[in-house]
């Protein structure tokens, strides 16, 4: 297959590229990694009029870990993220390295930006789940200047956001540090796209849980946050995540495809989320 023909432009800085996207009307894209877009275009999933080539505006691949939490460069790559030997990262945000291992292959991770996987929107992404769990926060510039949305409001629907046609994503910032956070899931093949993927984030002190957070992803056109209240004063047993991944299974409606029915999909919600837990607990 072949894309649907399209104009090329090349933005060497910020304000440029927001300058073209408004130039170019509502049907031009950003092309970063392109490792979603580009399968799209070529399968006319998706038909831009025009790219916005970014890759080589300086500046928006960083890890900045700081006292206000970690930063993260729209540009920066899957894999730096997962091959990052910063103390503070590894300290504080460990989930995210740990988590960039189930991305694709490694010239996915290689290519692929942290931004562009937040544009796409796909509600069964890594970092959808886990900048929806952490309480990440989407800093995008456009014509107007710079704002800031919660993740939990930018991802609007499958691929959707709350993003406008002329703004773009610069950085995402996650502003506190999430020492008991697993990100885990499950497909058909290694690097395939998660059928159902969990992530959760645990506060545990003398073998209880205090509280918990945990979202999934692949069973709706949103990550879904999970009600966890119950658990808060739970031993930290295996019965307990037994009845936790019970809790989640209950609080969704996965869709039933080519992959599975929606009842394998809560199967697979009950059995990811125990085990994401029990992994936090030990962590």
């Amino acid at each position: 297959m072949k894309p649907a023909s399209f104009a090329y432009h090349r933005a060497s800085s910020v304000p440029e590229a927001v300058a073209l996207l408004a130039d170019l009307g509502d049907e031009a894209k950003i092309l970063a990694g392109g490792l979603s877009l580009v399968p799209m275009m070529n399968f006319r999933l998706a038909r831009p009029s025009a790219l916005v080539d970014v890759t080589r505006i300086p500046g928006l691949s960083y890890l900045r870990p700081g006292p206000d939490g970690l930063r993260i460069g729209a540009l920066t790559t899957h894999r730096a993220i997962e091959t990052t030997a910063d103390p503070a990262v590894l300290a504080d945000f460990g989930v995210l390295p740990r988590a960039a291992r189930w991305i694709g292959h490694y010239p996915i991770r290689s290519r692929g930006t942290f931004g562009g996987s937040i544009a796409h929107a796909d509600p069964a992404s890594e970092w959808c789940l886990l900048a929806v769990l952490l309480g990440a926060q989407v800093v995008l510039d456009g014509p107007g200047g710079r704002r800031t949305v919660p993740a939990a409001e930018f991802l609007q629907g499958y691929y959707t956001t709350d993003a406008a046609p002329d703004e773009m994503i610069t950085e995402v910032w996650f502003p506190r540090p999430a020492g008991r956070a697993v990100l885990t899931e499950f497909a058909q093949r290694a690097g395939d796209f998660a059928i159902v993927a969990a992530a959760v984030l645990a506060d545990i002190a003398d073998g209880t849980v205090r509280s918990a957070g945990v979202v999934v992803g692949g069973v709706g056109p949103l990550p879904a946050r999970i009600a966890t209240a119950g658990l808060a004063g739970q031993p930290t047993t295996a019965e307990t995540w037994r009845a936790a991944g019970e809790l989640a299974a209950a609080q969704v409606e996965p869709p039933s495809d080519t992959h599975g029915s929606g009842e394998y999909r809560k199967r697979l919600t009950a059995t990811l989320v125990s085990r994401a837990l029990a992994q936090a607990a030990g962590a």
